[in-house]
């Protein structure tokens, strides 16, 4: 017999599930690229190692491969294709002449400025359709899920168990200048 659930903890999870269903809305709308918006095509993966690349600038393939709990063999294909197409850079550490360390390139900051340019304009135009009063309620839960995920993923160490899938675990980035690793929404840029 299955058990009928209901107060606070069905409310979290029925709130989890609308979310859920928002953030797959996100990644179909995210993955249509528009005419003439970019040539270079970003895997989701790729995108999520550019993320934590930014964020944690210099990092190594170590490191950035406990980060998105990824085998490193993983980890440093996509940072070969990453760098084939030249959003990053590997040089050898100041520190350690044995690790490398990994930078986005200006072409791939630029890839990623112009890919949130191009998610808030798209956004924005969807939201354009509520109303303001419910934009502005929106604002608030949005804004209390970005604190509510930013402590969540502080909160968690990183692993040690590495996976041998080039889909590494990512995590939602965050508003402002500090991002968590990855948004696992694109599978293209648009």
């Amino acid at each position: 017999m299955g058990v009928e659930r209901s107060g606070p903890d069905q409310r979290l999870r029925d709130v989890a599930r609308a979310m859920r269903g928002v953030i797959e809305l996100l990644e179909v709308y995210w993955t249509r690229v528009p005419e003439g918006f970019s040539p270079v095509t970003v895997s989701a993966p790729q995108l999520r190692v550019m993320y934590v690349i930014e964020r944690r600038e210099g990092i190594n393939l170590r490191q950035l491969g406990a980060e998105l709990d990824a085998a490193p063999s993983s980890v440093s294909r996509l940072c070969d294709r990453l760098e084939a197409i030249g959003f990053v850079r590997r040089s050898s550490s100041t520190a350690s002449r044995r690790e490398v360390e990994l930078r986005l390139t200006a072409q791939g900051r630029a890839h990623l400025d112009r890919l949130r340019a191009r998610r808030e304009e798209r956004l924005a135009a969807a939201l354009a359709r509520a109303s303001p009063a419910s934009r502005a309620r929106l604002m608030e839960a949005v804004e209390t899920i970005r604190v509510a995920l930013t402590a969540a993923v502080r909160a968690e160490p990183p692993t040690s168990v590495a996976k041998p899938s080039d889909d590494a675990a990512g995590r939602p980035p965050s508003t402002g200048t500090q991002r968590p690793p990855g948004d696992g929404a694109e599978r293209r840029t648009g």
